[in-house]
């Protein structure tokens, strides 16, 4: 079903505060453009979920986002865009609105990953869910064929960060424990990819454990110029994307609550509404 669209804010989704990570790196890179951030707070975290269920949630993300007038969505959260993009854009789109778009954040990391690797053996870390899904391999593999992908699930990454135990030993036991279990799968592996976008906010504490020569790809600058690029290639999308330099935070849980966790990963005061979506 096609519609004539009313140019608005680029949506972003993430089940809690992680694709602030990816908010703040797309900011800096287009920074002309309005932004309307949406944390689902309330359900987080979706990592341990069924795919039916992230599919649903996301969904009735994706929807509140294009009610509130936004024409592309970025879903900025690895489960979701490993669990639901597809369905979203396959199914749901189609009927919504086919000129809205919902994007996601696993192939443009997929696509860099060539240019990067020089033993084409890498690593990728992320939530149960995103690990479980085997998107990072399907994707790599797609693009990339000669590459071998070692995944490792790290539940306990996402608590460390939104407990704000950064600097704990149970952070060092954790992140030392996880990237042994990794490197341990496979020697060769140069590069590793922070596939969950809560853990660039350990990438210190990684950078301490890992061995030395060891590539820590985090997402968020890779995704703002895929962005970037993909405004570029379609003007008929860009055209509808509305540029005053604003943006509005959204939160399906505690307003004060987002406010302060999220100053963790802004360094900076914002304001913030509830909204319920469900």
């Amino acid at each position: 079903m096609k519609k004539n669209l009313t140019p608005g804010p680029i949506g972003v989704f993430d089940s809690g505060y992680g694709g602030l990570t990816i908010l703040s790196e797309i900011q800096k890179l287009l920074p002309q453009y309005d932004y309307i951030y949406l944390g689902d707070n309330s359900r987080a975290p979706y990592g341990t979920r069924s795919f039916d269920v992230v599919y649903e949630f996301t969904k009735q993300a994706v929807l509140a986002l294009f009610e509130q007038g936004c024409n592309l969505v970025i879903l900025a959260c690895n489960t979701a865009s490993a669990k639901a993009l597809r369905t979203i854009q396959q199914n749901d789109l189609p009927n919504i609105n086919s000129n809205k778009r919902v994007l996601g954040i696993i192939r443009p990391t997929a696509e860099i990953i060539g240019d990067i690797s020089k033993t084409r053996h890498i690593g990728i870390v992320g939530t149960p869910g995103t690990i479980q899904s085997e998107s990072y391999l399907i994707e790599i593999n797609k693009l990339h064929p000669d590459i071998t992908v070692n995944s490792h699930a790290c539940p306990m990454w996402v608590p460390i960060v939104e407990n704000n135990e950064f600097n704990t030993p149970g952070a060092d036991y954790f992140i030392q424990k996880d990237l042994a279990s990794i490197l341990s799968k496979d020697e060769a592996i140069d590069t590793l990819i922070l596939g969950c976008t809560h853990y660039p906010l350990l990438i210190d504490k990684i950078k301490q454990y890992a061995p030395a020569g060891l590539q820590i790809l985090s997402q968020g600058k890779y995704i703002a110029e895929s962005l970037q690029n993909y405004l570029n290639r379609h003007p008929e999308i860009e055209k509808n994307c509305t540029k005053s330099n604003t943006t509005k935070y959204y939160t399906t849980e505690s307003a004060s609550k987002f406010k302060e966790s999220a100053s963790i990963f802004l360094n900076k005061e914002i304001e913030v509404e509830r909204i319920n979506i469900e």
